[in-house]
């Protein structure tokens, strides 16, 4: 049987739970000890079953009959959840985000590792500097989560007491709003920036084609682009600053002293994307004269292109102390995985410029950071973060909420849309198997009417008994599959559909065809 098939060799052996009870289960799988209206704990075993059989076992065992006593009609009607494990700006410290950040380049390992674990079938890894965010789709939301939080603690050393501490947990219609906020900017320390939809975009390119980012997590993440682009469009909510390096600059400019905003001297370490914003942000406050150190040349010749009429200097990274003691306020945006500045680099340059105070102000919106924290120390210079880009958030409440509450409409009207994408998938399995069981008793009629014909039938009407065969099938199933299809844009035909869908798995017991193959969907993508 394909199950039993499906079900021999999987590389992950575990020790199946052994509950005492009076009530239990005899079976050969070893779910002796489970009480059968534990429908919970024996979903869990259903899924660790399939890699206790041996060969031998599937020889004798029919895997499918012991699953229809383990509770499949749970099993096959209880949908997976989509849950969110975050940690964010809003309840991580820094120094916890970039111990569990994971780069770009990581992030088709971090898919593949996330859906090896036994209750995760789809994956998504969103890893900025403000937030740490898995999403997945779980078997089962508990154990799901369990799972998940170790593989954090695994990868970053952080300790899961540590990692529950600070995380946050959000499942179906609350994680599908908060990834809803999350690309239209309302998480955001700056409302409405840009940036973070431009990441949401690239947590989409990245997983095209990777195993684990399945229809499920796919299709929120795209239809999360939708959102982020429409609540821009209809709110004007990216009005002002529209990201952390906007931030960062207005931030800056709130430290220094006002007479001196036209003569501070500005130096910005690392000319990726982010330090190429924080150049246009100053001269969009008024700086045309900067210094600029990067690890190559070609970087800074091309902005200095971009804007003409500033006056934008380049120095190469070895001589990032001697620029910074000529700077009075420095940006820092590289992605060096260790400190550039530490207590002994600052302690030694000379006090900036009188007109400023005589302290250097370091702007870091790396994580990991690259301006140490024991920088605070010296007295001439203090440091700033991407926490602290707080207190530039602050600024103009009335409207940011006004506009917030005219997102927070769109956001409920396209979570709707996408809770009723998502309800119009179950049909999927049974469109399938309700085709499959209706050719497979087309193919055996088809067979018993041909040896019935003899052997003397020529392709010609062989063709033509065929075709007929298919025709009937064809016209049978139309209104069963007419009925079963829809878009899920009105929830009352949402609702016939549905149980439309059950009633046809009823009638033609299809919950252990769609079992079976769920397994061995599951089976195969552990396998790869």
């Amino acid at each position: 049987m394909a199950v039993s098939n499906a079900l021999v060799g999987c590389p992950k052996l575990e020790t199946l739970l052994n509950l005492s009870s009076t009530s239990t289960l005899q079976t050969p799988l070893g779910l002796i000890g489970v009480p059968r209206n534990n429908n919970r704990t024996r979903r869990g075993l259903i899924h660790r079953a399939r890699c206790e059989l041996s060969p031998s076992d599937s020889a004798t065992i029919s895997a499918l009959e012991q699953l229809k006593n383990s509770a499949p009609d749970r099993y096959t009607k209880e949908r997976s959840s989509i849950v969110v494990i975050g940690l964010s700006i809003h309840t991580a410290p820094v120094e916890m985000r970039e111990k569990l950040a994971i780069p770009e380049a990581e992030w088709p390992r971090a898919i593949g590792e996330l859906c090896g674990l036994n209750h995760i079938e789809e994956a998504a890894v969103l890893s900025t500097c403000n937030r740490m965010e898995i999403y997945v789709l779980a078997l089962s939301q508990h154990r799901g989560v369990k799972e998940v939080t170790e593989w954090m603690s695994k990868t970053s050393g952080i300790p899961v007491s540590e990692i529950c501490q600070h995380r946050f947990l959000l499942y179906n219609k609350d994680a599908t709003q908060h990834i809803f906020e999350v690309s239209a900017g309302l998480d955001s320390l700056v409302l409405g920036e840009g940036q973070i939809l431009a990441q949401v975009k690239q947590v989409v390119k990245v997983g095209q084609g990777v195993n684990g980012f399945g229809r499920n997590i796919s299709g929120l993440f795209k239809h999360a682009i939708t959102v982020g682009k429409r609540v821009r469009t209809e709110t004007n909510i990216a009005a002002g600053a529209v990201s952390v390096s906007s931030a960062a600059v207005e931030l800056a400019l709130m430290k220094l002293p006002e007479s001196s905003l036209a003569s501070a001297r500005m130096l910005i370490i690392g000319a990726g994307k982010m330090g190429k914003l924080v150049i246009k942000h100053l001269v969009a406050k008024g700086c045309n004269k900067m210094v600029v150190v990067n690890r190559s040349e070609e970087r800074v010749t091309a902005i200095r292109e971009e804007i003409p009429g500033v006056e934008i200097t380049y120095r190469p990274l070895d001589e990032m102390l001697a620029s910074a003691a000529e700077a009075d306020v420095v940006f820092t945006s590289t992605a060096s995985e260790s400190p550039l500045f530490l207590k002994e680099h600052v302690e030694t340059l000379p006090p900036a410029s009188p007109e400023i105070g005589g302290v250097r102000l370091f702007v870091d919106i790396s994580v990991p950071r690259n301006v140490g924290s024991c920088v605070n120390e010296v007295e001439t210079a203090r440091v700033y973060n991407v926490d602290d880009l707080k207190e530039v958030v602050a600024a103009n409440k009335e409207d940011r909420l006004r506009k917030a509450m005219e997102a927070q409409t769109i956001i409920a009207e396209e979570s709707n849309q996408f809770e009723a994408w998502r309800d119009s998938l179950e049909t999927v399995p049974t469109i399938k198997k309700l085709r499959a069981y209706a050719e497979r008793i087309r193919m055996a009629e088809l067979e018993k009417c041909m040896s019935k014909m003899g052997d003397d039938i020529n392709k010609k009407t062989t063709r033509a008994v065929d075709d007929l065969s298919r025709g009937i099938v064809n016209r049978f199933l139309h209104g069963p599959m007419q009925h079963l299809r829809c878009d899920g844009s009105d929830s009352r035909t949402l609702s016939e559909t549905l149980e439309n869908m059950h009633a046809l798995n009823r009638m033609y017991g299809l919950e252990k065809d769609i079992l079976e193959e769920k397994l061995k969907a599951m089976t195969s993508g552990q396998q790869k």
